[in-house]
């Protein structure tokens, strides 16, 4: 898919997004779900970028939210950061935690790094829990309960002032969905491409593995944190809860939905799946498991997810193939 449709897509949706609130922006309940849709949105096109574009199987994504999370509570609760300024460097403190977790990737690939990554998100929860998490301001098992609101020119942005926290989370994820598009299509998404279909030929043309591996880990680790530390000061509390398996599954059924390496694809499974999510909700402990089923169904009957769908049954894909096909002439004809 080319920049400039990847754009418009992305502007469409984002056009519908903006004006939302003028319609329901009383109501708390679709708003919050608007919200979601955004802060997810941006994390799984991170994971659509190092898993999809790069061919790196890292299942450390929740991990590297939660970090961020946890940072931007610690540095404003425990050291009196103001949020806005928290916020920013938990980002930086997340991407340096996606370079040091990436560098012993360097040496491994498919399943192996996968592990390695989720090993991480599995040590997340003993270490906030444990003593040197409490010593640094984890709250251990009772988590973190007084997060301050983000403040800007005397406005408040929380749960409580939905309205504006809306288009705050507007302005930044329609930055780094645009940052992340055009790094897509940039020359380093065309390095992140030839590393991924072939390493050893991506390497004889110039193509440092080593460089660019590391660059991807740190951006998406840069932006996850990010969002991660919005959403802290969005609910204003946090727990090790985020770290479940039900977390997991969201994210990937959203880019299973959207198709994996399918941007922005991952956009429209983020819309899908929080408001599936949302909707289930009433059914308490069932709900993973339909989750579940789901990821099941679509890795089955559609692995491409939706773009991939809407690509195939295309009127323009459907002339390009006829195009391909060779004709075959009779005979002796002309």
């Amino acid at each position: 898919m080319s920049l400039k449709r990847m754009i418009l897509i992305l502007s469409g949706f984002y056009c519908v997004m903006g004006i939302m609130p003028l319609f329901v922006g009383h109501t708390d309940y679709i708003m919050n779900i608007m919200i979601m849709i955004l802060i997810w949105a941006v994390v799984a096109s991170c994971w659509d970028v190092i898993m999809g574009f790069a061919g790196i199987f890292s299942f450390g994504q929740v991990a590297f939210y939660v970090m961020g999370a946890y940072a931007s509570a610690i540095l404003s609760v425990s050291l009196g950061i103001p949020p806005v300024f928290s916020i920013i460097l938990a980002g930086f403190i997340t991407g340096l935690l996606g370079l040091i977790v990436g560098l012993p990737c360097l040496r491994l690939a498919g399943p192996y790094v996968a592990l390695v990554t989720f090993a991480v998100h599995m040590t997340m929860i003993p270490f906030l829990r444990g003593p040197l998490g409490r010593a640094i301001g984890s709250g251990g098992a009772q988590g973190i309960l007084t997060i301050p609101p983000i403040r800007l020119f005397g406005i408040a942005f929380s749960s409580d002032h939905l309205v504006p926290f809306f288009y705050l989370t507007f302005l930044l994820t329609i930055a780094c969905t645009l940052v992340l598009a055009v790094i897509i299509k940039s020359y380093w998404g065309t390095a992140f491409l030839a590393l991924k279909d072939s390493e050893s030929f991506a390497t004889s043309l110039g193509i440092s593995a080593f460089k660019y591996k590391l660059m991807v880990f740190a951006l998406t680790s840069f932006i996850t944190g990010l969002f991660g530390a919005l959403y802290a000061h969005y609910v204003g509390m946090l727990s090790t809860k985020m770290l479940s398996m039900d977390v997991f599954t969201i994210l990937m059924i959203m880019m299973v939905i959207g198709g994996i390496g399918k941007y922005p694809g991952v956009v429209v499974g983020a819309v899908i799946t929080v408001t599936i999510n949302q909707l289930l909700a009433p059914l308490g402990m069932y709900r993973p498991l339909i989750m579940g089923a789901i990821v099941v169904i679509l890795v089955l009957f559609v692995r491409d997810g939706v773009i991939g769908l809407i690509q195939k049954f295309s009127p323009v894909k459907q002339k390009l193939v006829a195009a391909d096909k060779p004709s075959i002439a009779a005979p002796g004809g002309e």
